[in-house]
This record gives C-alpha cells, sequence and structure tokens, in this order.
C-alpha cells in the first residue's frame, strides 16, 4: 500500500511540474513572439492598446499614394472600389537610417485616410508629431506590425483591414465600424 500511495504521489508530481512547464512554456512563446513579428511594421493614429502576437504577412500596396517628399505633408489615396481584403504595406520612400525594431521608441509624421469617408480624416502635420513604443500594444496592431523593420527617413503606407485596425468598434470622427486604414507615416527618428 505504501507503494502504492508513493507511485500516486510521484505520479501527481510529474504531472503537475508537467503542467507548469507547458504553462510557463506558453506563456514565453506567447510574450516573446512579438519579437519574431518585427520584420513587419505597424501604424496608428491615437493609440488604442491592442497587442498582436502571431506572426503577419503583408502584401504590397497594389494602388500606392504618391511617394512625395520626406519631411512634407503627403498626398494619400484611397483607391476606388471595395476595401483589400488583406492589409499591404509599402515603402513608399525607403530610408537610409537606423532600422524600427520592437521596444524602439519611435517618432513619426502620419496622416490618415478611410475607406468609409474616402478622405484623410487625422494628420500629424497639423499639430505634432506622433511617438509610441514598437511592439508594446500602444498602438493598434497594424501600427506594432507594420512599422518594424522601417529605417529613419523612410515613408511607408499601410493599407489596414479592420483586424489590423480598429475593428468593429467605430472611433467617430470618419472612422467606421469595420473600417479599414490607410496610412502614410514618415519615419522621424527611433530613440
Amino acid at each position: 500500500m505504501q507503494r502504492t500511495a508513493k507511485r500516486r504521489q510521484t505520479t501527481r508530481r510529474v504531472v503537475i511540474v508537467g503542467i507548469v512547464a507547458v504553462l510557463v512554456l506558453g506563456t514565453g512563446t506567447l510574450l516573446f513572439s512579438n519579437k519574431s513579428t518585427t520584420t513587419s511594421s505597424s501604424t496608428t493614429t491615437s493609440p488604442s492598446v491592442t497587442t498582436t502576437t502571431a506572426p503577419f504577412k503583408f502584401v504590397p500596396v497594389t494602388d500606392p499614394s504618391p511617394a512625395g517628399t520626406f519631411g512634407k505633408a503627403p498626398t494619400v489615396v484611397v483607391p476606388p472600389g471595395p476595401a483589400p481584403t488583406a492589409s499591404q504595406r509599402s515603402d513608399l520612400i525607403v530610408g537610409t537610417g537606423a532600422v524600427a525594431k520592437a521596444g524602439d521608441k519611435l517618432t513619426m509624421e502620419y496622416v490618415l485616410a478611410t475607406y468609409s469617408t474616402r478622405k484623410v480624416i487625422q494628420s500629424s502635420w497639423t499639430s505634432q508629431p506622433f511617438s509610441f513604443t514598437l511592439g508594446a500594444g500602444q498602438v493598434i496592431p497594424g501600427w506594432d506590425l507594420g512599422m518594424a523593420g522601417m529605417r529613419v527617413g523612410g515613408r511607408r503606407e499601410l493599407v489596414l483591414t479592420p483586424s489590423l485596425g480598429y475593428g468593429a468598434t467605430s472611433q467617430g470622427a470618419g472612422i467606421a465600424a469595420n473600417d479599414s486604414l490607410v496610412f502614410v507615416v514618415d519615419l522621424l527618428k527611433i530613440g
């Protein structure tokens, strides 16, 4: 009986240790998997805290806005027709400075247009640059994913489906529920 009781106790300990190990490894994977998504980039306006941990692939912007000139307010063109079904990302101007990675504090200028209005509804160019920490969940998922890998001095266009934007929540002021967003962003500095 003592042997049986001891075997049961040993089995319980092994099961508990196994469960704890799976939980620890799973939590670690979720916490650190965001670092593997830093080959993508992301953008947003007013911070809306959301964290995306799965790797994400953008497709190139099919109908990009004009490149314009870095450091001058861009022209954003929302293409006619329905919003795309996949999020898109393209560098309109490739920067030559440091590369943005998770944990970096980025300072950006941006312009936002929406598919629901087909016009620009927000612009940091009329107020002040926007700063956030990349990969910290301080902004919409499309910015955390879409800005990684961008170089200082570059201009990037992001066309974000609702899942990488604000989802089913209307943000008012031209951002409808399930709206697709078009950002053109200049990366001014890192740090």
